[in-house]
């Protein structure tokens, strides 16, 4: 038997932008996982995928390619050079909401190629991890800039820019995240798609905000390295109301943000692609709770406190 886990994660800044060439902050969120684990089954059981949480079960030989699970399946198999149909029972669990920002069909996927890396007796590096997750991400997003795989398969804070090497990094001081589920659904693969066409629309004006965005995330990767939690903070609140202007905000999010500033957080944004899914909270630890009951009493489904920095899981 083979096991493995991915986290969730959350775009600190620069999301939209990032899908065209700007940079973007994302860490992951070990608080929520997926898990996937892999046992052998009799001669002849074939490759079976169960996701029991949401009544799942896949039949590897007759799924199609726009199964993502059995898509990365076949895709680490044939990287291994293994046979296409083993008799593996799989299963998979998650505990991270889908379509919420938090990247769950990026952690499924991630789990699932590690588990299937250990049974075959290999140990996966997290950039064949990442290039093959980012496959099936093009099914969930569309056009993904490749910063959920990214950032899931390193499970470390990245620095990232489209087609280039993510960087590793820390934050000078520990972060405190306060992550508020919207409780509404917002499939990235739809906002992604939007602002793409206001971009085609007008590419001007969309540029200008693009680069706007990115010039953010300069500033808050100079912020973090310092340990500047109010200017990383009002950063965050800057982010958010360009984002607002790309149409992937909405009354919820807002609600909640609202919320997590009036309650003392530095500063709070939506993460992912919004219009729902989460937003995120930078607070004091010292506010970390009355920023969650805050959160919980604007509406929030649910809310994670995280900390960003030196003592991330390596």
């Amino acid at each position: 038997m083979s096991s493995a886990t991915a986290p969730g994660k959350v775009i600190l800044v620069g999301e939209h932008a990032v899908v065209y060439g700007h940079p973007a902050i994302a860490v992951p969120v070990w608080e929520t996982v997926a898990t996937a684990t892999i046992t052998d089954a009799p001669a002849g059981h074939g490759c079976v995928i169960s996701a029991p949480d949401v009544n799942r079960h896949v039949k590897l030989a007759a799924a199609g390619d726009d199964e993502p699970l059995a898509l990365i399946t076949r895709l680490t198999l044939a990287a291994l050079g293994a046979a296409a149909n083993p008799d593996w029972q799989i299963t998979v669990h998650s505990q991270i909401p889908i379509a919420s920002g938090l990247g769950s069909g990026a952690a499924l996927s991630t789990a699932l190629v590690r588990a299937i890396y250990l049974q075959l007796g290999h140990q996966a590096e997290p950039a064949q991890i990442s290039a093959l997750v980012y496959a099936s991400e093009q099914l969930y997003h569309g056009t993904p800039s490749g910063i959920d795989n990214t950032v899931v398969a390193y499970g470390l804070p990245i620095w990232f820019i489209k087609d280039r090497a993510p960087e590793i990094f820390r934050a000078h001081q520990p972060l405190t995240l306060a992550i508020a589920d919207s409780g509404i659904a917002a499939p990235t693969k739809e906002t992604v798609g939007d602002v793409r066409r206001g971009w085609q629309l007008d590419p001007v004006r969309y540029e200008d905000w693009f680069a706007q965005i990115g010039a953010i995330a300069q500033a808050a990767r100079q912020a973090m390295a310092v340990g500047d939690r109010a200017t990383l903070g009002a950063l965050f609140t800057q982010n958010q109301a360009i984002l607002e202007k790309l149409g992937v905000s909405s009354p919820n999010l807002q609600r909640l943000i609202t919320a997590a500033l009036g309650a003392g957080a530095y500063g709070a944004k939506l993460s992912g692609g919004g219009r729902g899914g989460n937003m995120i909270a930078l607070t004091d630890p010292a506010y970390a709770n009355r920023v969650t009951a805050a959160l919980l009493a604007a509406g929030a489904r649910n809310v994670i406190v995280t900390t960003v920095g030196p003592a991330d899981p390596a």
